[in-house]
This record gives C-alpha cells, sequence and structure tokens, in this order.
C-alpha cells in the first residue's frame, strides 16, 4: 500500500492582511472566542471570558508558565573606525551567560568578533558558528550592579514580537501572560493572554484545577515549514519541563476519566513530550524536538485553548491533529467570514469533545 503524503500545501489558506491583529484586545479575556466541537464539526461563537462555561468541575487545565524575555537588543560591532549597527536576538540560554542567538547582519560578526549594547552596559563575544547561521556568545556585564543578564535585558531589551506584526508594542506586558513565572522564551504562548486573575480565580471557585507546565518557546514558532511533505520538517528543540507535582495530579485525573484541556499547542507539545506509550505523564525536563500533524495519537490532551494560526505553520498542523484537516480549515474559513483577528494578539479557539448543556448558543460573540 502506498504511503500517503500529506502536503505542507494542504495546510494553506487565504488570509485578508486586516485580519492579521497588530494589537491587543482592549480587554484580555474581550477577545472574541470560536468553539469547536471536534466530534460533530459544529461551532458557537462567544467571547473569551465565557470560556468558563465550556469547563466542567473535575477538568484540568494545563497552562505554560514560561516568560518572555525582552530578548531583542541593538548594539555596536566593537572595533576600529567600525560603525556598525547589530541586531540580537536571545534564541536559548546554553549555560549562565552563555547564549545561541540570532543576529543581523549576520557575514560581518565572525568567531572573535565582540559587540557593545546599551553604551557599554552589555558585550558580547561571539564563540562560533552553528546550524541555521546561528552564533553562540558569551555575555558580560558588571554582575555587581545587575547580577543577572535578564535584569540587564529588563534595562535595554525590546520584546521579540514576530514579524507580522509592525505596530509598536505600547505595554510590554500585553505580550506576557498574567501567570508568566520562568524566564526564557523568545516568543509568548499567546493562547494563555487571554486570561485575566480574575478569570483564573473565577475557574479555580468552579472546581478547576490550574496545574502549569513549562515550554520555553523558541523563534522554530515562526519558522516556515520549507519542505513540501510534512513527515520531513524537523523542529526546532525547546526546552520544557514537568514538576513531580504537576504529572501526579494529571495522572489522577486521567485515571478517573477528567478532562485535560491544554492552554496553547506549547502546554500540548508539553505534555505529549512527557508522556510515555500509556499515556503516563512523568516529571521530566530537557529539549523536545516532538512535531504533531495529522494522524497523530494523543496520549493526553483531550481538548485545546488556542488562537488562529499562520497558513502552512506546524502549529496549524498541531490543531488539524486534533479534529482534522477539513474541520479545521473549514472552522478558519467560517472565522475569516466572521471577521474574527489572526495570530499572536488575535481571537481564540476552543477546541473541545462536547458541548456542555448550561451553554446557550443563542449568545455569541457579535452580541
Amino acid at each position: 500500500m502506498t504511503e500517503t503524503i500529506l502536503s505542507t500545501k494542504d495546510f494553506y489558506y487565504d488570509l485578508p492582511p486586516e485580519l492579521i491583529a497588530q494589537t491587543p484586545a482592549e480587554k484580555r479575556d474581550a477577545s472574541r472566542l470560536m468553539v469547536l466541537n471536534r466530534n460533530t464539526g459544529e461551532r458557537q461563537h462567544r467571547i473569551f471570558h465565557d470560556i468558563i462555561d465550556y469547563l466542567t468541575p473535575g477538568d484540568v487545565l494545563v497552562i505554560n508558565d514560561s516568560k518572555v524575555i525582552p530578548a531583542r537588543i541593538y548594539g555596536k560591532k566593537i572595533s576600529e573606525n567600525s560603525n556598525v549597527s547589530v541586531e540580537f536576538l536571545l534564541l536559548k540560554q546554553i549555560e549562565e551567560d552563555v547564549w545561541e542567538v540570532l543576529l543581523h547582519p549576520g557575514r560581518r560578526l565572525k568567531p572573535g568578533t565582540a559587540v557593545s549594547f546599551g553604551g557599554d552596559i552589555l558585550r558580547a563575544d561571539i564563540l562560533e558558528t552553528v546550524e541555521d547561521g546561528n552564533r553562540i556568545v558569551r555575555f558580560t556585564y558588571d554582575k555587581e550592579k545587575y547580577q543577572t543578564l535578564y535584569a540587564v535585558l529588563d534595562e535595554i531589551g525590546n520584546m521579540p514580537l514576530p514579524p507580522y506584526i509592525t505596530h509598536k508594542l505600547e505595554d510590554k506586558s500585553r505580550y506576557q501572560t498574567v501567570y508568566a513565572k520562568e524566564e526564557g522564551s523568545a516568543a509568548a504562548p499567546t493562547a494563555g493572554l487571554h486570561f485575566t486573575p480574575q478569570l483564573l480565580e473565577d475557574i479555580r471557585k468552579k472546581g478547576i484545577t490550574i496545574v502549569p507546565v513549562m515550554l520555553h518557546v523558541g523563534l522554530g514558532t515562526f519558522r516556515p515549514v520549507k519542505v513540501d511533505n510534512v513527515k520531513e520538517h524537523v523542529m526546532h528543540a525547546e526546552y520544557f519541563s514537568v514538576s513531580e507535582e504537576a504529572a501526579q495530579t494529571i495522572n489522577a485525573a486521567k485515571a478517573e476519566g477528567r478532562r485535560i484541556i491544554a492552554v496553547g499547542t506549547t502546554s500540548v507539545r508539553t505534555l505529549e513530550s512527557a508522556a510515555d506509550e500509556n499515556g503516563i505523564v512523568h516529571a521530566a525536563h530537557g529539549e523536545t524536538r516532538i512535531f504533531i500533524y495529522p494522524g497523530y495519537q494523543f496520549r493526553v490532551v483531550d481538548c485545546l485553548i488556542t488562537n488562529f494560526h499562520l497558513p502552512e505553520s506546524t502549529l496549524l498542523m498541531l490543531v488539524s491533529a486534533l479534529t482534522s484537516k477539513e474541520m479545521m480549515l473549514d472552522a478558519y474559513k467560517e472565522a475569516i467570514r466572521e471577521q474574527y483577528r489572526f495570530f499572536s494578539f488575535g481571537d481564540a479557539m476552543f477546541i473541545t469533545d462536547r458541548f456542555i448543556q448550561e451553554n446557550n448558543p443563542e449568545k455569541d460573540a457579535r452580541s
């Protein structure tokens, strides 16, 4: 039997540019919410704070508490008679002050050269070149004044917004979840941006358990799939961790038939990376390159809160695996007709296994 080739082009859809959200919603939980029943394809339109109506006591809501660092910094090459401007984007920590970075312009910055940032507050010495032309660099700074590199970045760094967001972000906190804790992401786990402290408290009061896991989001999130055969794509490695307490809580819920609801594709990838073939989640940490696309058999996750993703992206492939490619693209067509806002600052989708009786389908996001 000939194996069916899943083509990257199968995940293309045409998005009007004006539907790419350039700014966050005025209130985090006031964005729109499409609710998709993955078993029937039925859809409902609500406001995000209505997500609580679709959750039931006993559910476990899994969040990614990684924190975005102001990872984009601008400096000058250190050399005689040089005025070369340089942009660094910090991607991954190798050891305390040694990082893998994406830089521009790359060709002028060979191993052995150095760059100064923030009026000599920070210096980077380029150690080696690695895959994709990235560099490994060592940072030095006044440790008595700043103690950690993160403190330096807080002073001179900029939020690493995706390339499709061209407007200036006035409030840095809006590209950060309200529960962000573990510093290290180069991009936000954007499904979590819709939650407010009050909504999370209301969810807890309803009897839903909220469990944090962690995956530091890398630039691989935005890296296009360059091969036609989806199965040939190699994911960029990202660091994740699951605590013993989180694993025990999730496993107990699964054993009792309670739902595991992931907030964002990063939470999905974390849970599925930490699970064995029997669906048991283990305390774990390390790098994952897990790539989820249609045909994948989920071990842990039942439902997913997510945003609307780029055409032909690994994220669109992941959400299609939880439903089907046809169902997901049909839902995206409806989202476009209904003028939903797309991508990082856009609206949300809840992929659920059922609609709950207390929901009022007449109440929608346009009311």
